[in-house]
Order: structure tokens, then sequence, then C-alpha cells
């Protein structure tokens, strides 16, 4: 396999080398040459499959030998070690729940299988790689933890200061040795502008041995697709796909799930789930597409002005925006229709909901309004207690809280605040 740029200005590279670089050369977004498909038997028969004899079959064509199977093996089960859920919620809507991971988000299975492939390629490289991540909330501490204590590996996370959640910001800022949080005075897109910056900077680069851990890195993208094809293994009625309902900021969860469905995966319509950052949702009313400043909300870890990963979207339909629009649809929600979601499906479904979550439901709910012969799935990408100071004021209840957090909340932050600066943020990534 093979993977070109999204700005075809770069050369095509392995699965190796794509995962190394993180962003090409030109800029660009690293996308498979040819999108590989599964049989229709197996799609017919994947109740049979264990989960990970599934996730070896949806990522082998993409790795093909860079990885022996062995190695590959491990590397899958050690990513999907975990359960991934899909709840009854009521009638025809069902929640896919993605944060039964170490630290209680979906980013978890990207992280622990990029962390352990780039762990593979540089187990004799004398020469230490720097990861560098921009993080609106779930990605750092899932990065953190997946590349902590990895030798030959160092991470720097940088992140919005003031809009990412308190558990969140513990997650990132709180494990030492080689991980450290640069707290910016600015946004997600201006942490992510700064990572961009510095993989296209030339001279750092023969200087620094630099990488991505965001979902532009394709070991970090590719295995979302997992958890799409273990919710059908769970879906209930096999005769009718389901819709999926998506909560998106940065795009790359999305673009995994419809890349599943090139791959053979039954869906019937995704849904793009989104906030008061409605780029995307805007983009699909008007065929225009015009980034924004992103707009701060209680569903912070999608508050994405320019996501990275639409770019991605678009590369699967070849820039066509008539068969995007047929199979994809958008909704946002504001801050209060956020809140009144959690309170209702808390109060009449007994089943509680993080703010991303209930974004997703409520977008999910609004199409099968639509569409009421249809049934379908919601992911639920964080646990609800990464937010409990939004959660708990709404439905009036403590959220109960998961060894994972409790056992951080006493620690102490350590993180090294710095201003919008490029020439600042490339000083010390030098003196490091």
């Amino acid at each position: 396999m093979r993977y070109f740029s999204t700005n075809n200005h770069s050369p095509k590279v392995n699965f190796k080398e794509a995962t190394i670089r993180g962003q090409a050369p030109d800029k660009g977004l690293y996308f498979p040459e040819v999108i590989p498909a599964l049989s229709k038997e197996f799609i017919t028969s994947i109740h049979l499959y264990a989960k990970e004899e599934i996730a070896l079959n949806v990522i082998q064509p993409y790795v093909t030998d860079e990885i022996p199977k062995r190695a590959l093996e491990r590397i899958v089960s050690e990513t999907i070690n975990f359960e991934f859920p899909l709840v009854n919620v009521e009638k025809g809507i069902y929640s896919l729940e993605l944060y039964h991971g170490p630290t209680l988000a979906f980013k978890d299975v990207g992280a622990r299988f990029m962390s352990r492939c780039l762990g593979y390629f540089v187990q004799n490289n004398d020469k230490k790689i720097t990861v560098l991540v921009a993080t609106s909330g779930d990605t750092g501490g899932a990065v953190a933890n997946g590349f902590y204590d990895v030798d030959g590996v160092d991470v720097v996370i940088l992140y919005p200061s003031g809009k990412v959640s308190s558990v969140q910001e513990l997650q990132l800022t709180t494990l030492g040795k080689n991980i450290t949080a640069l707290e910016i005075d600015g946004s997600f897109d201006d942490c992510q502008n700064l990572v961009k910056q510095a993989f296209a900077d030339e001279e750092l680069g023969k200087q620094k041995f630099l990488t991505s851990a965001n979902s532009i890195n394709i070991a970090r993208w590719l295995p979302q697709q997992f958890y799409y094809f273990f919710a059908y293994q769970q879906w209930p009625d096999k005769k009718n796909a389901p819709v999926i309902s998506v909560p998106s900021g940065n795009f790359g969860n999305l673009c995994a799930g419809l890349l599943a469905h090139r791959l053979g995966l039954p869906v019937s319509h995704f849904i793009a789930a989104c906030n008061a950052n409605d780029v995307v949702t805007d983009y699909l009313k008007t065929g225009n597409y015009h980034p924004a400043k992103p707009i701060a909300t209680i569903s912070n870890a999608m508050d994405v002005g320019n996501p990275s990963n639409f770019v991605r979207v678009l590369e699967l339909f070849d820039k066509e925006f008539q068969p995007l629009k047929k199979l994809m649809s958008s909704y946002s929600f504001s801050d209060e229709e956020t809140r009144i979601i959690l309170k209702e499906v808390y109060e009449k479904q007994n089943y509680l909901l993080d703010p991303h979550g209930a974004i997703g439901y409520g977008a999910l709910k609004k199409y099968l309004g639509e569409n009421p012969e249809l049934g379908g799935i919601f992911l639920e990408t964080a646990h609800p207690v990464k937010f409990y100071d939004v959660v708990e004021p709404v439905v009036e209840t403590k959220v109960a809280m998961p060894s994972a957090i409790s056992e951080i909340l006493h620690l102490k932050k350590h993180s090294i605040k710095m201003p919008v600066a490029y020439s600042i943020f490339v000083e010390y990534l030098l003196a490091r």
C-alpha cells in the first residue's frame, strides 16, 4: 500500500514512512492510494469473528508487510483490549460507548495503535523522535497515556488554555517523564497551526525528528474504523443498515466511518453532529466551504473552525459535492440545546450522556424523525465524568467516578504556558 499527499506535491510513501512523517512535506495529509474491500462473506458472517480478528482484517491491507503479521496481531490486541458495547437507549436508537479504554475516550483506539506502531518502527533507531500533538481535549490524554514511558519517544502536547475540561487537563498534564504539556494562550486551531508549521519547517526538520499524533497521522486515523465494525457486529437488525451519527470536530472519526463504509460496512446514512462550530453543516447546505474562527462551547473537543480531516472526507468522494450530500447530513446544536438533550435523555431514558454524545444523540433523533422507518447508532465518545462540571448541574446528580479519574484528581498539573508565537515554540523545541 502506498500513500499520496492530498496536496499532490510530495512523493508517495509506504505505511512506515507515512506514520513517521505524520504530515506530507507539501503540508497535505496522507491518503491510501487504493481503498481495499472486504468480502461480502466477511460482512455477513461478522458475528462469528472475535473483535481482534475483525480489526486485523480491516487494518492489514493498509499496513501490508511493513509490520510482520505476528507483531501486528500483538499491536491490534493491545489496542482494543477493552469493551465497545452497543447500548439500547430507546426504541431504534443505540449508543456505541467508546469510553471504556484507559483515558475514557474514543481517542484511546487511535493513540494506542499509533504509539505501538511507532514504537515498533523506532526500536532500532538511534535518534529520538519528538511527537507533536494539538488537542481540543481528549486527544492529549489518550496520546499521553499511549506513549507514556515509550523508549526513544518524546511527546509534546499543545492545548488551548482554559478551553479543555478540568479532568482532560489533568490527564494530559500529570504524567511527566517523556510527556510535556504546553498550555497555549489561544484556540485549538492555533495549537494545530503551530504543529503544522513545525512540520513544514525544513530547518527544524534537519535538527529534530518530528512526527504527529493527531488524526492527521494515518496510524491514528485508520484504526478508528475498528469500532464501526464492532458496532455493526452488535447491531440487531442486519436486514436494515443503521444510520450512524458522529460527534464531529476535526472530522477524523467521521472520516474513518466513511472509509469503513467504502470497505463494505453496511451503513444507510452518516450524520455529522456539530456544535456551534458548524462549518461543515453550512457546507452541506450551501456547497460552499468557509473555515471560521472556532467558538468555545461545552462540547469543547468539537471546537474546531477548520477541521483538518475534512480534506480526506472530500477525497473519499473525489471532491464531488452531490455524492457526499447523498450519504451524509449534518446538524448543529447550541450549548442550551445540548443541555436540554442531556437532561431529557437522563430523565426519560435513565441514560447519562456527555455533551458530545448528547449532540450525537440529538442529531440522530432529528434525522430519524424525518426518516422514521430507520434506526441508528450515535457515538458516545467520552465518559460523562470527564465533563462532570457541565453534566452534574444539568442532571442534578453526581456522576460516578471511575478509578482512572479519582486517582488523578489529587495530582498537580504541570504545564508550560506559551503564547501563540511560532518563534517561541521553535525555540522551545530546539532547546529540548
